[in-house]
């Protein structure tokens, strides 16, 4: 996909953020474009999580802006921003575990009030993952740590995103399930959906993603389309051990 060949979906022009009186982000510029498959990468403590929760309302933004479709999102709340499709998958995938796996991914779907078309979305993630029709009465919890993730982004896809936001996918999961992951994700990018994909491994991202954002101590030191940055010598030699 050719990103320039289209204005961003979502626009962050010099954005800090932080807890309290400590500073995380710094002057952030991003964007991501329609239909894209975007990686923020870098190293545990760079701010990518703090970034995403920015993104969503989670933590004030201290300066600059966030533009979804060219509408200023700073300043709103996290149910007015997902109200407008951006949606997070976060890190630890936080599913209701008691819960079935139908009754997970329907929780997705909550703020919606179009039941015939829920039910069509519901139908609609079973046959593009029917790993999950197979487990839909078992109890979330239950299930591996991979099952568990593909249960999340699913139950993020009820919501229709216009942006899904996945945070540190591959944690904690052996390097085959993360692979499948991976292609599941593909997948949903298939259906339309934008993509940020928040990852440590950086390897991982690079390989699958259009462009990447590599931030460090909360800033962007690296942009660019995705097989550039992976033969970077200096990235190499930084993140990769070559």
């Amino acid at each position: 996909m050719n990103a320039s060949a289209s204005e961003p979906l979502l626009l962050v022009s010099g954005l800090s953020a932080g807890y309290g009186l400590v500073p995380v982000l710094e002057s952030i510029d991003l964007e991501v474009h329609p239909s894209e498959f975007l990686a923020l990468v870098g190293s545990n403590g760079a701010g990518k999580t703090t970034l995403l929760r920015a993104l969503s309302g989670l933590i004030p933004v201290t300066a600059g802006s966030i533009q979804l479709k060219g509408r200023a999102l700073q300043g709103s709340t996290p149910d007015q921003i997902f109200r407008q499709g951006v949606v997070q998958v976060p890190e630890g995938r936080q599913l209701f575990p008691r819960m079935s796996v139908q009754d997970n991914l329907l929780m997705g779907a909550y703020r919606r009030h179009d039941s015939k078309a829920v039910s069509t979305d519901l139908d609609r993630i079973y046959t593009l993952f029917p790993h999950l029709a197979e487990r839909r009465r078992q109890f979330a919890g239950s299930m591996s740590g991979g099952e568990q993730q593909l249960c999340a982004m699913a139950r993020a896809m009820m919501a229709r995103p216009t942006l899904l936001m996945v945070d540190e996918m591959s944690l904690g999961l052996a390097p085959i399930i993360v692979d499948q992951l991976m292609e599941n994700l593909t997948d949903i990018r298939k259906e339309g959906v934008t993509i940020l994909l928040v990852e440590q491994d950086i390897h991982l991202a690079l390989s699958v993603a259009d462009r990447a954002y590599v931030l460090e101590t909360g800033r962007v030191v690296r942009e660019g389309p995705a097989r550039e940055l992976i033969e970077d010598p200096e990235l190499q030699r930084a993140y990769l051990g070559l």
